[in-house]
């Protein structure tokens, strides 16, 4: 535990002394939103603005978490990852302080976000929606920490890493509903969008947020809540069981790939090609 502790306490810190970041996770989000509020008054969303809002909070959830895999990039490249491998602890160790530091710094940019929403329309009617929501920005940040550090472990070279995480995040983030429309997508792209992740997790924080949970499912589907194929329906409950069931997947994947990975050739040298080789 003292492991664990330690690993996130540092990581903890590099976040909260980095002020201009700080500045800018509450300055961002609200310029997207006046963006995107007017991209989504053309679709079926009575008040666009709640709706926009939820879905810019999960999507920063997704990519504050993703920065473990930068993060453990640059670890390794100091070589700072190879000192800590030096010591007698476990790996997974190693793997679970870096996605508990990443899920406690994509939280709290959440938090801060959903606070300042509050005087701009976002409100609750009970007091356990905003805990909920808490809780599942938890959940997703843990499930997509796993998965950035599953990136991190797998990619051998730096500049590959840079190519693969473009790659793979750029669709998850804008095939997801929360900066366009899926009503407003190619047909194809609607598809390749119900099998992103992201898709599932905005939905069920959207419709958690908005307290719409319980509603009948062609108002779910109508407002890009819950989703059709054929007669099944994709209700806000299933979203959360697909997000859960991808995140035990990666947790298992990422533990496995970084307790396996090879980080003991690593050439340092600012201007060499392979940082990494096995």
């Amino acid at each position: 535990m003292r492991v664990i502790a330690a690993l996130w306490l540092r990581n903890v810190k590099l976040f909260v002394r980095n002020r201009v970041q700080l500045v800018l996770i509450l300055i961002m989000p609200f310029f997207y939103l006046y963006l995107l509020s007017n991209i989504f008054q053309s679709t079926a969303i009575d008040n666009p603005v709640p709706y926009v809002l939820a879905g810019i909070v999960i999507i920063v959830v997704f990519q504050t978490s993703l920065n473990i895999a930068s993060s453990t990039i640059d670890d390794i490249v100091s070589g700072y990852m190879k000192e800590v491998l030096v010591s007698p602890v476990k790996r997974i160790q190693i793997a679970v302080g870096q996605m508990l530091s990443s899920t406690t710094i994509a939280t709290f940019q959440g938090i801060m976000i959903l606070i300042a929403g509050y005087f701009i329309g976002l409100k609750y009617s009970s007091v356990l929606t905003p805990l909920a929501a808490v809780g599942f920005m938890i959940v997703a940040g843990l499930v997509f920490s796993a998965f950035g550090l599953f990136l991190a472990a797998s990619v051998k070279q730096s500049q590959t890493f840079q190519i693969v995480s473009m790659a793979v995040t750029t669709p998850i983030t804008f095939l997801c509903g929360v900066y366009v429309p899926l009503s407003l997508l190619p047909q194809g792209l609607q598809i390749l969008a119900l099998l992103n992740p992201m898709t599932y997790a905005a939905a069920f924080f959207r419709a958690l947020s908005l307290e719409k949970m319980s509603l009948p499912a062609d108002d779910l589907i109508a407002e890009q809540l819950a989703f059709q194929i054929d007669r099944f329906v994709i209700t806000p409950q299933v979203s959360a069981v697909i997000v859960l069931t991808f995140g035990i997947l990666f947790v298992l994947l990422s533990t496995i790939a970084f307790s396996r990975a090879d980080f003991t050739s690593i050439n340092r040298t600012k201007g060499s090609k392979d940082i990494f080789q096995q």
